[in-house]
């Protein structure tokens, strides 16, 4: 669409709100200062992380967030997919879910050696999907 003089409208115009860096960009920063003031105020630390992850969850805040990641020439689409891969995310959780579960019956030293293991694991998948995609 075109203004009265033939000019564009402004985009910012047309786009939803939880596109728009004016709604987006403070948002953010209130959710830093928070989570900021939570830690100062000692609030329960799984207080403030389900907090910022309902306020994020609702708002499309990680969204925007890996949208602003992926601007970054050449490694910001490689972060981005990297942190959208959907094996590492459940490798993480089957591993957190194990370790409750052995740490509960008494092998926390197991776990520690297991989760070492495992994020070894991650770490590498990562460093050769990274290597893939650069090469």
């Amino acid at each position: 669409m075109a203004g009265p003089a033939g000019a564009p409208d402004e985009p910012s115009a047309r786009l939803p709100w939880w596109r728009n860096w004016k709604v987006m960009l403070p948002l953010w920063c209130a959710i830093g200062g928070l989570v900021w003031l939570g830690l100062h105020f000692n609030v329960d630390r799984g207080v403030i992380a389900a907090s910022v992850v309902a306020v994020g969850l609702v708002s499309n805040a990680f969204v925007w967030l890996l949208g602003v990641i992926a601007l970054v020439p050449v490694i910001g689409p490689v972060i981005v997919k990297i942190l959208s891969i959907g094996f590492i995310w459940l490798l993480n959780a089957i591993g957190y879910l194990v370790s409750y579960v052995a740490i509960r019956r008494g092998y926390s030293k197991d776990v520690l050696t297991y989760r070492g293991l495992t994020i070894a694991v991650i770490i590498g998948i990562v460093i050769g999907f990274v290597l893939g995609k650069l090469l």
